[in-house]
């Protein structure tokens, strides 16, 4: 069996209506599989303007807004139009990207057939609940987590250290790599632009500790800020450089009055703001890869991150960047202070960075979950010959 053999049923609770990096690297995925000759077949919620089209063959979902969040969609069932789709197809492989209500139902439906189910894992659901005042939700999120990853044949996560959380936490004990990759062509140090840098009041000899990725308070925003302001208290010069959107935006603005908000950026000009910051202050701990420290790193910028899984399978601690304890104030800032001081440091830091992210190529990492699909179907027929 190859590649071109597979039949792949992809569920997913925000295929394109949203732009985040682990939709983005399903819809490479898709792409990749369909040029090996694979039929995929994608059962997503919808919206009139999503962020952007879709990669292959889309079939909606009934979904409503998440309360709260009415940018997101929840998915609700599997309609009969769905159902009656998902037959007609008859995928021999059904790959389940969010562990929603959906999910749970295309791998009973999967089960019911004897068709193998791969999940993959692209952020750490259980720990959303620290940043709402939830946390004693946590071990519970984690018990369904588990019900739900242990009925499936395996699981691809995408960095080293999340595959061994995830065998720590019980979840599965069949699970693959399925890493991210990086755009040279758009995220590298050439995209460096002093004069979009100017517009945002920010000159050529400032130090710019920059943020990357959707401004919610998950991400890390109020350990990111308290930060800031400590090394304002220290009188450390620096320019803060924020690169998204979302709906903790204005809390944001209101907590750093003098950053720059460049808004949400893609594409070229996704690589000229990366590569415009002289660091990356990544504070956030619900990553399972971490797409935008791997992103600064083939920019040859330093990434200060905190030291949980994802960027702990990227960032080498006093090598490329600093790992530093999640939530640490003081040491953030005392790492922010080393390279707010020293541009030799920086560089070095840069350069080993970009190196490492060289070896990051899309068509290798994807072919590792093709891979994985033919061995699930091979096996499952092997079983049921």
């Amino acid at each position: 069996m190859n590649p071109a053999d597979l039949r792949i049923a992809l569920f997913s609770g925000n295929y394109n209506y949203v732009r985040d990096g682990a939709n983005q690297a399903l819809n490479r995925l898709v792409g990749y599989l369909l040029r090996q000759g694979a039929q995929v077949r994608v059962y997503s919620p919808t919206v009139d303007e999503p962020a952007f089209p879709p990669t292959g063959d889309l079939f909606s979902v009934p979904s409503i807004a998440v309360p709260g969040r009415d940018e997101y969609r929840f998915p609700l069932a599997l309609s009969p139009a769905v159902r009656r789709d998902l037959a007609s197809f008859a995928p021999n492989i059904v790959h389940v990207a969010s562990p929603d209500i959906v999910a749970h139902r295309a791998v009973s439906w999967a089960r019911r057939r004897k068709v193998p189910t791969l999940a993959s894992v692209h952020t750490r659901f259980e720990t959303y609940f620290r940043y709402y005042n939830m946390a004693w939700m946590e071990p519970v999120v984690e018990a369904l987590l588990r019900r739900f990853y242990r009925r499936c044949d395996a699981l691809v996560a995408p960095s080293e250290s999340m595959a061994q959380l995830l065998r720590e936490q019980r979840m599965n004990y069949d699970i693959s790599i399925w890493s991210r990759g990086v755009d040279r062509d758009i995220f590298n140090p050439g995209r460096r632009d002093a004069a979009w840098r100017s517009q945002y009041g920010i000159g050529e000899n400032d130090m710019v500790i920059g943020f990357l990725g959707r401004l919610v308070m998950e991400k890390g925003l109020d350990v990111f800020s308290d930060t800031i302001d400590e090394l304002r208290s220290r009188g450390i010069a620096h320019k803060v450089l924020v690169i998204g959107e979302g709906p903790a935006r204005g809390w944001f603005e209101a907590r750093l009055p003098d950053a720059a908000f460049a808004g949400f950026q893609a594409g070229a000009d996704l690589g000229r703001a990366v590569a415009s910051m002289d660091v990356l202050f990544n504070p956030s701990v619900t990553e399972t890869f971490g797409n935008v420290t791997l992103e600064a790193m083939a920019c040859r910028v330093p990434v200060v991150a905190a030291a949980a899984t994802g960027s702990q399978s990227l960032v080498d601690d006093h090598g490329s960047g600093r790992l530093i304890p999640p939530g640490a104030i003081h040491q953030f800032a005392e790492a922010l202070r080393a390279y707010a001081e020293d541009p030799a440091l920086r560089a070095a830091h840069g350069a080993a960075g970009e190196a490492r992210a060289q070896e990051f190529s899309w068509d290798r990492i994807n072919q590792a979950v093709a891979d994985t699909y033919v061995r699930l179907v091979r096996q499952r027929s092997s079983v049921t010959a």
